[in-house]
């Protein structure tokens, strides 16, 4: 599941926004979770056509977007990628943090994540993953929801309930499995259940014969920066497999945050 498309009514409803720019960049977004047909952006973002059509000729033409003459559909060019590249927000913690993910990933035998919030969703930055043949299979820069995934629970217990209102106001939380939390309250309970444990659980929230445990990751100055997480097929976790994997995730976590401190 990944947030739902700003509309035209959105785009450019801020202070200081330049319409046709917010709406560029809105398409881009939605180019960057796959190829599409013009009237299918127009129809999903509410658009006339013609400023679609207007709007996706500029991206083409300065190479953040492409144009299959085949399937008649567009998708993120390369400039875009280029561009994408000089963000450098989390490539200092993905480097102190990924050799010790392919530490845990031996020890533990399971597949070790890290991500980063976005809005309400939670988005990986790197991954080690498990040795053995049955495993979780994700991708650096996949996104889910946060209230459906450990990391995310994690990664959402660094904000004030206020915040955490203002992100969720209006937004659906959309149901996976018969264990995904859909009600804001519930959440709620759970960020703060996470806050005063300091670990959040996937118990086949998003995907059925999944679990997970994650742990928040903080700087200097005690503010969440990313998460870090121990995920597995269910089959493989035993009664006690949360604390069990527990203990080395947060020694790990604890390495990655005395490294940021210095």
């Amino acid at each position: 599941m990944r947030a739902e498309p700003v509309t035209a009514e959105q785009a450019g409803s801020g202070q200081n926004v330049v319409k046709s720019a917010d709406r560029a960049l809105v398409i881009l977004e939605l180019l960057s979770r796959g190829r599409h047909r013009l009237s299918d952006i127009a129809e999903t973002l509410r658009l006339p056509l013609s400023s679609v059509h207007g709007l996706l000729g500029t991206l083409v033409h300065r190479g953040f977007a492409e144009f299959d003459q085949t399937t008649r559909t567009y998708g993120l060019g390369l400039k875009a990628w280029t561009v994408g590249q000089g963000y450098t927000g989390h490539r200092d913690i993905v480097g102190l943090a990924l050799p010790l993910m392919e530490r845990l990933a031996q020890e533990t035998g399971e597949t070790v994540q890290l991500s980063r919030l976005d809005g309400v969703e939670n988005v990986y930055i790197a991954i080690a993953e498990s040795p053995q043949p049955m495993k979780l299979v994700s991708a650096v820069g996949m996104r889910l929801p946060a209230h459906a995934v450990g990391l995310g629970k994690a990664l959402l217990a660094g904000l004030p309930d206020a915040e955490l209102g203002r992100r969720y106001r209006g937004v659906e939380l959309e149901r996976f499995t018969e264990n995904t939390v859909t009600e804001l309250a519930e959440l709620l309970t759970e960020i703060a259940q996470t806050r005063a444990r300091g670990y959040a659980t996937d118990n086949e929230e998003y995907i059925i014969g999944c679990r997970c445990v994650a742990m928040p990751i903080r700087d200097h100055s005690g503010e969440v920066v990313a998460a870090m997480s121990v995920s597995a097929p269910t089959p493989r976790c035993g009664p006690n497999w949360t604390d069990q994997t527990r203990a080395p995730l947060s020694f790990v976590v604890a390495s990655v945050e005395q490294q940021l401190r210095r």
